[in-house]
This record gives C-alpha cells, sequence and structure tokens, in this order.
C-alpha cells in the first residue's frame, strides 16, 4: 500500500520502516527540547499524511525510550484519523527521574498503520450473557 506523507518542515524526516517485517515505523522530532521529570511537551514530526479511508495510523512510544529513560506518549496509542491532513503531534512525557534532552531529528515515537472497521450502533434492551458478565478491573485475580 502507498501512504502519502507531505513534509511540512524542511527538517522532517520521511518515515521509513527500519527492518523488513516491522510493525511501526519511526517519527523523528523536528525540535530541540528538554523534557523535566513529570513534564509532557508536544513535539512536532513536520509531517502530514494522507491515510486512506478505513485504516488509521496509531502513534506509540519506542520500547527502548520507555525502558531506558521511562519516555513514553501520554496519550497511547494516540489515533490519526484518516481525514486529518495536519501536522501529527507527539504528547511526549517523562516518566523518568533525570532530564531528558531531545534533539532535532531524534527517533521519538513509533506508527503503526492500523486497518479499522466502522459499526453501525444498535441500542437495545438487553445484551447476552458470556462467562465474564460485568467483571473488570482486577476480576480474575493476581
Amino acid at each position: 500500500m502507498k501512504l502519502k506523507v507531505k513534509r511540512l518542515r524542511e527538517e522532517a524526516r520521511v518515515p521509513f520502516y527500519a527492518k523488513s517485517g516491522d510493525a511501526g515505523f519511526d517519527l523523528f522530532s523536528t525540535i530541540d527540547c528538554e523534557l523535566n521529570p513529570g513534564e509532557r511537551k508536544l513535539v512536532g514530526t513536520g509531517l502530514a499524511f494522507e491515510i486512506p479511508l478505513g485504516y488509521e495510523i496509531q502513534l506509540r512510544p519506542r520500547s527502548g525510550l520507555a525502558l531506558k529513560n521511562g519516555i513514553s506518549l501520554v496519550n497511547t496509542p494516540g489515533t490519526v484519523d484518516s481525514g486529518y491532513r495536519g501536522e501529527v503531534g507527539l504528547i511526549v512525557i517523562n516518566h523518568g527521574k533525570e532530564i531528558f534532552k531531545i534533539n532535532k531529528g531524534d527517533k521519538i515515537a513509533q506508527a503503526v498503520l492500523n486497518k479499522i472497521e466502522s459499526a453501525d450502533f444498535v441500542e437495545v434492551d438487553e445484551l447476552s450473557e458470556s462467562d465474564r458478565g460485568a467483571g473488570g478491573f482486577g476480576h480474575s485475580g493476581k
């Protein structure tokens, strides 16, 4: 599938898959900034996408940054809808104990293109029974 991408700034990097078979492609920062512990910032990618109808792009943290530095995305996974044509931004948060420096051009998150289904909502008076029922939030034990 061809996914149209537009660079909105000269320093923006067109994404690519690092290895054959990878689900995610890296997104790169277009700014220099520092994140204090507990702080969050919007980090621009300088990219806009033309996502086909029936698809979304999910924004996800990079596992290495999460493990080594406590860096994540606030709304993970974030969704970029097919109708959105603006710059993709990343709401980055520092869960670590040290200041984290982001440099222009750093890999800061990853994204996955996903096929989605739309639902036709049908209001009903009753739902069918299931083994789980309404149990949630730890109902199955440790």
